[in-house]
């Protein structure tokens, strides 16, 4: 059993959550265990009917009624799982069904409705309501205002805030009505979750809503109070002030004393987000990349020399890419010293900037050494710089770039040859374009078409229709969409036909880029619209879902060893997810992440891995259904990558920061409870050793 103390106990964990993410979400996790006797413990079989009629996605009539009648379940538990679920579905229709549960005698049901009822509002995104006997979006908020006006529980009104916030509003006065409640609430807030769910009120109707309608200067002032440093609240309050001062940078507001204050902030996301405004203000002036004016701050060199010595590299790297927006002339030498820094992502980011560098005879020395060092790239863990440095001298001294460019070109192992396929296409090197698109790796494969796409354009249509025979989806997608406008249409669309048959012949739903891609130039080149596809897409596959396992992952962690890195922990939300945590704990326990890789490393945002192919498109082969659930997209969240709704394939990502813009839209199944370090030294490349599922408590 993993208790809310045994985590919040943990330096590193209580650093990332502040402890505040942990109060308001443990309540609902592990089926209520932490609370709850044996005998409660055990799924139901009315419990197990609702996962499972939820996991079909509810296609009958009498799937929703196992539903209704879950919501309407005198049992708490089972109340709340059917209210769950009922959201998920994303219908509208639906809500009546959900309203009832903002009354339940307990505030985990209440607030579970809350979060319920704007999810299953997310549907108008796809189907507009229709008619008199649709449920009004102004009824929703008018209920949900007037619950959080009589609420006694603050979890419950901190989750009515995020719902109003995220509500999909069609019009500037559905936004107003929105803003006008939550600033009422921040008016008489109570506790740091009153305030916590009122900041995420805001960042949802901010991010979503602003185009709809700006945000008021009564609620400009309410952030600014957010996202102020709170004396006697540094620790607790630090989700909240980075949502403030999220906020804030959408809206474009944030001033001089605000960003003083926050480039000095204990915690280091709200430092990071200090340097994002720094690096809007580089922009064109007018201007912070979101539409929003630009606050006239003028940092002093005193300023930028503390911050690209930030005692965090995610502070460090975030002023590194504040200064590429100030240009060449300031960027260039941060960045010839950034190439050093002990923190390998910062230090690669850097040598990613010295491409803007080719007038620096130090900036293009320094790439030329890191190219040529061999004695680095052949380390374990070693090739990055060098493959990071070709790209950036090919664009930095495109003449020094050719020679070691051939070398790298034939290297092992094939991240290298991949990079150099990045090199080639800045060079316009069509040679070598052609010849990596014939390599063995369909990872570099795809890049080298992508390459000539552009420089060779549809003289290399050869190359492309030989490359749809390929196993890999992402060349086939790759190759798929350079032979759009082809002036061999019979021959590229006999081609595109026997890919597009294999591939639904395969009927791995996972392939449904490639498949989309094919569809797409097809109709272009035949005139005809395009066929839909007619193996399944869009049908996830049917979990066993059982009592058994259930019971058996009832509490569950996984240990994932890292090699040559290290191991980390996590905690895995059976309650909030459970057919993605039972997909996962088998896949795990058959060895199937073993040997895989994290192939997507985005600093300051996610790492990506599980896949078999090393890439976005190739992973499990059937698509698992999405488990939308309130846990946020916290530094350390653990979720399931997709494509679009229920099309994960059980390729994981984990948050390096807070991405409040993933919430309720990507499926968090776990959250890292130890060795969070050891995520952060994670390189694009390194190897999952192994995955160990530990069912004691």
């Amino acid at each position: 059993m993993i208790r809310h103390g045994s985590i919040g106990h943990e330096g590193t964990k209580a650093r990332n959550l502040n402890g505040l993410c942990l109060r308001l979400f443990v309540s609902s996790w592990l089926f209520g265990m932490a609370a709850s006797p044996a005998h409660a413990q055990m799924p139901s079989a009315t419990r197990l009917s609702i996962l499972q009629a939820e996991d079909r996605r509810a296609p009958t009539a009498n799937d929703v009624a196992i539903l209704r009648a879950g919501a309407r379940s005198g049992d708490p538990l089972t109340a709340r799982m059917g209210l769950r679920a009922l959201g998920r579905l994303e219908r509208p229709s639906l809500i009546p069904d959900i309203t009832p549960g903002l009354r339940h005698p307990a505030p985990e049901n209440r607030a579970e409705a809350a979060t319920a009822i704007g999810q299953a509002a997310q549907g108008w995104k796809r189907e507009p309501a229709k008619g008199a006997a649709a449920v009004s979006l102004d009824s929703i908020v008018t209920t949900l205002v007037a619950r959080m006006k009589v609420d006694d529980d603050a979890d419950v009104r901190a989750a009515i805030c995020e719902t109003l916030g995220r509500l999909p509003y069609t019009s500037a006065t559905q936004a107003a009505s929105a803003e006008r409640a939550l600033l009422d609430m921040a008016a008489r807030t109570e506790s740091v979750t009153d305030r916590l769910g009122v900041a995420k009120g805001f960042e949802a109707l901010v991010r979503l809503h602003r185009a709809l309608r700006p945000p008021s200067d009564e609620a400009i002032t309410v952030l600014r109070r957010l996202a102020a440093p709170d004396n006697g609240d540094l620790a607790t309050g630090a989700r909240i002030r980075r949502l403030g001062f999220e906020s804030l940078v959408l809206a474009g507001s944030p001033d001089a004393d605000l960003l003083e204050a926050a480039s000095h902030d204990p915690d280091p996301q709200v430092r990071r987000l200090a340097m994002r405004v720094v690096a809007a203000r580089g922009r064109p002036a007018g201007t912070n990349g979101s539409g929003g004016p630009t606050a006239a701050i003028l940092p002093t060199d005193a300023s930028w020399a503390t911050w690209l010595k930030d005692d965090s590299p995610i502070v460090r790297l975030e002023a590194l890419r504040a200064l590429r927006a100030r240009g060449a002339e300031e960027a260039c030498p941060a960045s010839i010293l950034g190439a050093l820094d002990r923190d390998p992502h910062v230090a690669l980011l850097a040598i990613d900037q010295l491409s803007a560098c080719g007038a620096s005879p130090v900036a293009v020395a320094l790439l030329e050494y890191n190219v040529e060092d061999r004695v680095t790239m052949n380390a374990p863990r070693g090739w990055h710089r060098a493959a990071h440095a070709i790209v950036a001298l090919a664009g930095a001294s495109p003449e020094r770039a050719a020679a070691p460019l051939q070398q790298l070109a034939g290297a092992q192992p094939w991240q290298l040859r991949m990079y150099a396929a990045r090199a080639a296409a800045v060079l316009k090197d069509r040679a070598l374009l052609e010849r990596l698109a014939k390599d063995e790796s369909d990872n570099v494969c795809e890049v080298a078409i992508g390459g000539l796409k552009t420089v060779a354009g549809h003289d290399a249509d050869a190359i492309y229709m030989a490359a749809l025979a390929r196993t890999g989806n992402q060349a086939v997608r790759a190759a798929a969409a350079a032979l759009e406008g082809s002036s061999r249409a019979d021959e590229a669309g006999a081609a595109l036909k026997t890919a597009q048959a294999r591939l639904q012949a395969e009927g791995r739903d996972n392939s449904h880029d490639a498949r989309d891609a094919i569809a797409k130039t097809l109709a272009a080149l035949t005139g005809h619209p395009a066929a839909t596809n007619g193996d399944g897409r869009g049908k996830t596959q049917q979990n066993d879902l059982n009592a058994d396992d259930l019971r058996r992952l009832a509490a569950p962690r996984a240990r994932i060893t890292i090699r040559d890195v290290g191991t980390f922990e996590l905690a895995l939300f059976t309650v909030q997810a459970p057919a993605t945590v039972l997909r996962f704990a088998r896949l795990a326990e058959a060895g199937y992440y073993n040997g895989l890789t994290f192939h997507r490393v985005v600093p300051n945002f996610v790492i990506q891995g599980g896949s078999p192919g090393a890439n976005e498109y190739v992973g499990d082969a059937a698509f698992m259904r999405d488990e939308l659930g309130s846990w946020p997209h916290v530094r350390g969240a653990v979720g399931i990558s997709t494509r679009g709704r229920d099309t994960g394939d059980a390729q994981i990502f984990i948050d390096l920061v807070d991405n409040p813009r993933l919430d309720h839209d990507y499926t968090v199944f776990a959250q890292v409870l130890n060795g969070i370090d050891v995520v952060d030294r994670i390189l694009e490349g390194d190897v999952i050793e192994r995955i160990e599922i530990v069912t004691g408590r």
